[in-house]
């Protein structure tokens, strides 16, 4: 009996140092998978790939979060001369990295909370290695395609940093992507007891936990080919070159209805209906702004005068200009604004256009 129970206990020793080399059958139907099996691709879809030691896990935290569209895994970042598959990844010296490619919707979940959850679960201070899974394709890293996002995890991991005297992980451009056999997507759904380096009960707080991480990059400037696209020359030339519209032309100068005023390139919220005030200059006049830092001032010494410009603080577009000592206005500051760079949201509408959030200013 005593040498029946040793048996049993190495085998789960065995089990558990195997960590995610240890395939079971999982020719399973895969169900209740927290998403979505077909999605739109538009300007709010992005891509980023994180590698945070077995990808059975790491791929179904990113499953688990609302606004996450896809989640595969794969292989990243390995040599040149290398095709990965599972067997030549495990045998080691590939310098491809279990990584899951993680598609998502910006406009209902941040890199920034994508980046908040893959730290609450990983170890940034060992090196190829997480859990009990150790190996070359455990090494952590971030792997990104754009500039914007680039900067939006340099600007996250160097706040990590301070946190460790040590860090590791890696942060690079992503040069090469192969999915994963089918056997390893979606493994956690078709094996609900398989190996996880994960405490399971993460996937279920998962989003409360990045619940209140600022959404950032949910107004990212687009393109110069969308905006060309998307807006008419005037709403271009005022918020792209730093045109103005003619007094007295614009859609707003005279508009006093309940809501607020959002970037027209971005949807960045900018002004309310409650700092709008009437003014006999002929442009849009607030006496504030919604939020400080939602605006960027830029001094303008444009046409031999001395200005302070208004910008958007995530489209970097071009609002206007700042003037005090207003009579008009009720603390003497006047932001005059050129309509052509606001989009309005009536107030009956800003939940369902996604500000629900500010609806508290009107209380």
């Amino acid at each position: 009996m005593k040498k029946i129970i040793v048996f049993i206990t190495s085998c789960l020793l065995l089990i558990s140092l195997n960590g995610c080399n240890n395939v079971k059958d999982i020719n399973k139907e895969v169900e209740n998978i927290n998403m979505p099996k077909s999605y739109v691709v538009d300007e709010n879809t992005k891509e980023i790939y994180f590698a945070g030691g077995c990808f059975w896990g790491i791929e179904k935290l990113f499953q688990s979060i609302d606004g996450v569209l896809d989640a595969q895994s794969g292989y990243a970042n390995g040599k040149e001369d290398i095709i990965p598959d599972y067997k030549k990844v495990l045998g080691g010296d590939t310098g491809y990295r279990e990584t899951v490619k993680v598609i998502y919707d910006e406009s209902k979940v941040s890199l920034e909370q994508l980046l908040t959850a893959f730290f609450y679960v990983i170890d940034p201070t060992v090196e190829k290695r997480q859990g009990n899974d150790v190996g070359d394709q455990y090494q952590t890293g971030i792997y990104f395609l754009d500039e914007n996002s680039e900067e939006i995890i340099t600007q996250f991991v160097e706040k990590e940093k301070e946190k460790y005297e040590k860090f590791v992980v890696e942060i690079e451009p992503l040069s090469k992507f192969y999915l994963a056999e089918e056997y390893h997507q979606d493994y956690l759904y078709k094996n609900p007891n398989g190996y996880c380096h994960i405490v399971p009960k993460t996937f279920d707080e998962i989003n409360d936990v990045i619940k209140d991480v600022p959404n950032l990059s949910k107004y990212a400037k687009p393109s110069d080919e969308y905006l060309k696209n998307n807006l008419t020359d005037l709403q271009y030339n005022v918020t792209q070159n730093g045109d103005t519209e003619r007094a007295f032309t614009g859609e707003y100068w005279d508009f006093f209805e309940k809501g607020i005023y959002v970037d027209i390139a971005t949807g960045e919220p900018l002004f309310s209906s409650l700092d709008k005030y009437e003014s006999s200059c002929g442009w849009p006049s607030f006496s504030a702004p919604i939020d400080e830092n939602n605006i960027l001032f830029k001094e303008d010494k444009s046409f031999g005068m001395d200005r302070t410009e208004v910008k958007s603080k995530s489209g970097d577009s071009h609002l206007g200009h700042i003037f005090y000592n207003e009579p008009e206005s009720p603390n003497g500051i006047r932001y005059c604004i050129n309509s052509a760079s606001l989009k309005f949201i009536p107030y009956d509408e800003m939940e369902e256009q996604g500000y629900g959030d500010l609806l508290y200013i009107f209380e």
